[in-house]
């Protein structure tokens, strides 16, 4: 073990996150051939095997799982710990990676991104659109956003939005077709735009409230997206009814192109946060994101 290699442990990282030697071997710049030759003789000297290895991929062992937990969290740590010493040059800089929805981008982000880059020019921002919960530690992401009841109680939640609530709208072509639903359960009878958030998930459940009594409706319809812009979009071209938030509804409401109907039964939801675990040292570039986007009432 004492002849073990700080680099031999990052290829081995490398690939047991990626599973894929090619993948890993084009991060690390060096040679497929090159990489896989490390990986065996590590595995050599420890005296087990690390990874798991077909003609198709290659993944992990028990004991490759265990090495990966116990070791990966040092090499993030190293990594937060080098990219923290920007604080010594004039502007933060490096890259941020947040996982989101399309909705959070166009509410939360959008307002204050060309500001941002502006004001910092070093930074780049990536965006990675998913409705499906990813775990932002696993996938390497610096945070994520999403409502703040909905945040594991082991991550930092800053939050960066007021609360919101849903809408149920429709075009005036649509209400032409059929008369707008007076309560919840008359949506059975209608066209309704639905949004699935993970292709193993089930749809989305038209979630409501009245009296102090929450309550779903399967709203059925012809059409399923994994994004909300797409739903909107199909509710402005008079396909069917959608359920959106009313911040990004509000420009069609104003200008007649959607009606709103059932505001008396649609519930509140808490407000959204950036949330992303809790390291030791943040970097200049996340600090100032995070200050950027803080709600303020």
């Amino acid at each position: 073990m004492a002849n073990t290699k700080v680099n031999d442990l990052q290829a081995f990282l490398a690939v047991a996150r990626d599973q894929s030697f090619t993948k890993a071997a084009a991060k690390l710049g060096i040679t497929p051939s090159a990489l896989s030759h490390t990986i065996r003789a590590l595995e050599q000297r420890l005296g087990i095997r690390l990874l798991a290895r077909t003609t198709r991929n290659v993944s992990p062992t028990e004991a490759g799982e265990r090495l990966m937990r116990s070791i990966a969290p040092l090499f993030d740590q190293i990594a937060v710990e080098i990219e923290a010493l920007s604080e010594l040059r004039d502007k933060p800089s490096g890259t941020i990676r947040i996982s989101c929805t399309d909705d959070q981008i166009e509410l939360c982000i959008r307002p204050m991104l060309a500001n941002f880059l502006k004001n910092y020019p070093d930074i780049t921002l990536e965006f990675y659109v998913d409705y499906g919960f990813t775990n932002v530690v696993e996938e390497r992401f610096d945070a994520g956003i999403r409502m703040g009841e909905s945040i594991s109680k082991d991550m930092i939640a800053v939050r960066i939005g007021p609360d919101w609530r849903l809408a149920v709208v429709g075009s005036a072509a649509y209400f032409e077709r059929k008369p707008a639903p007076a309560t919840p359960h008359e949506l059975t009878a209608h066209d309704c735009v639905n949004i699935r958030h993970r292709p193993s998930g089930a749809i989305y459940a038209w979630e409501f409230e009245r009296d102090g009594q929450a309550f779903t409706v399967k709203a059925d319809g012809q059409l399923v997206f994994n994004s909300i812009m797409h739903v909107l979009n199909a509710a402005v071209d008079g396909v069917g009814l959608a359920y959106v938030p009313e911040e990004l509804v509000a420009p069609y409401l104003a200008d007649g192109r959607l009606k709103e109907v059932l505001a008396d039964w649609c519930p509140v939801f808490q407000g959204y946060h950036l949330y992303y675990p809790n390291r030791r040292q943040a970097s200049p570039a996340f600090s100032a994101l995070v200050e950027a986007l803080k709600y303020r009432s």
